[in-house]
């Protein structure tokens, strides 16, 4: 079978949680479930790594405001790990070149990493800190489900992960303004603070 939509439900989870896809591919590869993940996945040192990066991102990731910093750090991290895993993925099967399966991992990376980013500048203008938490959660557990049933049924989970896409696309696209004040209202503690650091001389 094709490793193409394995190559994209990845790149999906990748925009979302790049070191959770890690962790869960090399996971399942190195217990043996799987055929399909290549053994550079299952290497030691690449699950550490990744479980302590996936670690990070959990506390990171449920802090207001912390969490969009967090995802600024990472507009190139996501991609670029989206892309890897593409191409790992395609050399271990060879139905795929390893430059398309790179291109597509990473494009659908990125595409995803704008809603989650986007999505979560919205909900840090509500005043409470809860909605960060449960999006979050709902993030990691939607990334773990869908990465273990792209093992295992990867035509259907590419499909759900194109539906979640394109629905995270249109909700972004409707989510423009909040997050436009949101950024307004950042850019003015920023300005403020910078007030109280360094107030204006008096005129002379």
């Amino acid at each position: 079978m094709s490793v193409l939509p394995l190559v994209f439900t990845s790149g999906w989870a990748s925009g979302v949680n790049a070191y959770a896809v890690v962790l869960l591919l090399g996971l399942f590869g190195a217990a043996g479930l799987t055929d399909e993940v290549p053994e550079t996945l299952q290497r030691p040192e690449v699950l550490i790594v990744a479980g302590v990066l996936f670690l990070c991102e959990a506390v990171a990731d449920k802090i207001p405001y912390v969490d969009s910093a967090w995802d600024t750090v990472h507009t190139l991290i996501r991609p670029a790990a989206g892309a890897w895993i593409g191409a790992v993925l395609a050399g271990q099967s060879g139905s795929l070149s390893d430059a398309a399966a790179g291109i597509l991992g990473g494009t659908t990376a990125l595409a995803s990493h704008a809603v989650k980013a986007g999505t979560r500048m919205a909900v840090n203008t509500s005043p409470e800190p809860f909605s960060n938490v449960i999006v979050s959660l709902a993030e990691d557990l939607g990334v773990a489900g869908i990465v273990t049933f792209a093992l295992f049924h990867p035509v259907a989970a590419a499909v759900i992960a194109g539906v979640l896409l394109v629905a995270g696309l249109v909700i972004l696209f409707f989510l423009i303004s909040r997050i436009r004040r949101f950024l307004r209202r950042r850019a003015q503690r920023r300005e403020e603070r910078r007030l109280i650091h360094h107030p204006p001389e008096p005129p002379a």
